[in-house]
């Protein structure tokens, strides 16, 4: 009787048929699929990581901006500040330059009224100098302004002044002591004491409200 083929195992048919129905679902590491994939997964998180220094560096650039805006409004107000001082500055020291003009053109003035004397003007003259007169320099002249023009008329002396050179030599508030030279050109009738006489005087100027006159006058040598 023929020998009888034994029949094979069911289990060995079946496990040489292929791979099992849940082992064709399993990636293996390193295949394509994997390395296709991890291009994705890359530009995800670098996505993710622009969105978050965008997100950092917009508070920043805004911290930046008031930063710069105080800033900036801080120097304008420092500009206008040292503007206006300047400006105060400036204004109070043309003030002063002008004041000190007035006291030497007062001074000027005085002297020019005192050596110009002329037999046929003298009480003008003297009127002339009262006008720009106060204090102790016009007590002075009290009761005597009459005689005074009756000695040049009989003298007959002409005197013409010009100034020389001025100078404030001390100031103090409304007042000023001004230096000034003078000389006068002296004509008498005979001629016998023609010629230049040069003086030196100090006169003191008073500002009242404004108005500037010689309140003392002194020759200096």
């Amino acid at each position: 009787m023929p020998a009888s083929a034994t029949p094979a195992p069911a289990d060995a048919a079946v496990g040489d048929s292929g791979p099992a129905a849940g082992d064709q679902d399993e990636v293996v590491p390193d295949s394509p699929a994997v390395a296709a994939a991890a291009p994705d997964v890359s530009a995800a998180e670098e996505a993710v990581e622009d969105e978050s220094s965008e997100a950092t560096a917009g508070p920043a650039r805004s911290s930046r901006g008031l930063v710069a805006s105080i800033v900036a409004g801080v120097l304008v107000l420092a500009l206008a500040g040292v503007t206006g001082w300047l400006l105060v500055e400036r204004s109070a020291a043309n003030d002063r330059d002008a004041q000190r003009a007035e006291f030497v053109t007062t001074a000027q003035d005085t002297v020019i009224n005192l050596t110009t004397i002329k037999p046929d003007t003298a009480k003008e003259d003297v009127e002339r100098i009262l006008a720009g007169a106060s204090g102790e320099f016009k007590a002075e002249f009290d009761g005597r302004e009459d005689p005074f023009v009756s000695v040049v008329k009989e003298a007959g002396v002409t005197t013409v002044g010009k100034i020389l050179e001025s100078g404030i030599e001390s100031e103090d508030g409304n007042t000023a002591k001004v230096l000034v030279a003078a000389r006068a050109d002296v004509s008498t009738p005979d001629g016998a004491q023609n010629g230049p006489r040069d003086f030196r005087m100090r006169v003191t100027v008073t500002d009242d409200g404004g108005t500037k006159t010689a309140s003392k006058v002194e020759f200096v040598p």
